[in-house]
């Protein structure tokens, strides 16, 4: 008989969702049919799946240790290879090894911490998540700053990893959710879902912007570009989407903004801004050629100076506000162009 204690990284998982993970070679089928014959037990009593697990809560399985390890093993080699992986890229970095995900990821902090929920800085220029199997991303380095801070152990891995709950493009910087426990990963989920997160963004774009504005339409995606089209009319398969904007400071030539991102679509911000006739510096998707061209010369600036600023969180954490102050990219063009620049926008 095998005996699971649920942690509470674990917990508010529903228990067939639970023995899935661990029992991966299992058909659902057959884990049902095991609750209903009662060799699969919750705290020693019937249970038929649907269960929410707590902390504490106690999973009994009645196979022998051989048909255990059996389910259990469909998932091994996977999880000794996700391992060794980490293993092996954790030592390349620690010998100082001076590649650009090294760099990026000595920009990553942490802005915020409890036992369900981390937020983090993420640099421009990092991928969220993967796109493709060789990619470092700020997922990856989530998983690894859980191993190293043992937050997280390799058995609680198996059941459970820790993720990125929202995205930004690579070249935006700034605020990103994660959920280091199964209930913040689901907090952040429907904080998000529901919109009652308020999320806003700094940007520097091209044009002298003097008042307030607001943007509403449609988006559409066109994925073999990855872009983005917007119009004020309904899009076939398009998404309704809006965006409010007001001045920071502003020049002849360049605004600060400060963005309420009110839906969250892709390059949504980017392809709005743009529509208003005040593309983001450095945008080289929706940008203005000429200003993004002067901004390589004299400063070095290739990537969209779009930044993830604050979010607010509703009802999921009692009113809290998380900012990531404005990077220093962002104070470089400003005193570039002469604008004024803000104590905290």
């Amino acid at each position: 008989m095998k005996e699971i204690t649920i942690t509470k990284i674990q917990e508010g998982q529903r228990l067939d969702r639970f023995l899935g993970k661990c029992l991966p070679g299992a058909s659902r089928s057959f884990l049902y049919k095991m609750l209903r014959k009662k060799n699969i037990k919750l705290n020693e009593a019937k249970a038929d799946g649907s269960e929410k697990l707590s902390a504490g809560d106690r999973i009994q399985i009645y196979f022998s240790d051989e048909t255990y390890a059996g389910f259990a093993g469909a998932k091994g080699g996977d999880h000794n290879a996700r391992e060794e992986a980490g293993r092996t890229s954790h030592v390349g970095r620690d010998q100082g090894s001076s590649t650009e995900s090294d760099r990026l990821r000595k920009e990553v902090r942490i802005l915020y911490k409890d036992e369900d929920i981390l937020i983090l800085h993420k640099p421009a220029g990092m991928l969220t998540q993967k796109s493709s199997p060789e990619d470092d991303s700020l997922n990856d380095y989530l998983l690894d700053l859980c191993r190293r801070e043992k937050w997280l152990d390799e058995e609680a891995l198996t059941y459970f990893h820790p993720s990125v709950a929202n995205r930004l493009d690579r070249n935006t910087s700034g605020i990103v959710l994660c959920g280091i426990s199964m209930k913040g990963l689901q907090q952040l989920s429907s904080a998000l879902r529901d919109r009652s997160l308020e999320k806003y963004y700094l940007t520097l774009v091209a044009g002298k912007v003097t008042r307030p504005g607001s943007v509403r339409g449609y988006l559409s995606k066109d994925r073999e570009k990855n872009k983005v089209f917007f119009s004020t009319r309904p899009l076939e398969g398009g998404a309704p989407v809006e965006t409010e904007y007001e001045p920071v400071s502003c020049g002849e030539e360049v605004s600060l903004l400060k963005v309420r991102l009110i839906t969250g679509k892709s390059h949504q911000i980017r392809v709005h801004l743009a529509s208003e006739g005040f593309p983001i510096l450095g945008d080289n998707k929706y940008g203005d050629r000429r200003i993004n061209r002067k901004l390589k010369m004299d400063l070095g600036i290739s990537g969209q100076l779009l930044h993830s600023y604050e979010i607010g969180f509703g009802r999921h954490l009692e009113g809290m506000k998380v900012r990531d102050p404005m990077p220093e990219s962002f104070v470089r063009v400003m005193d570039y162009f002469g604008l004024e620049i803000p104590e905290r926008p």
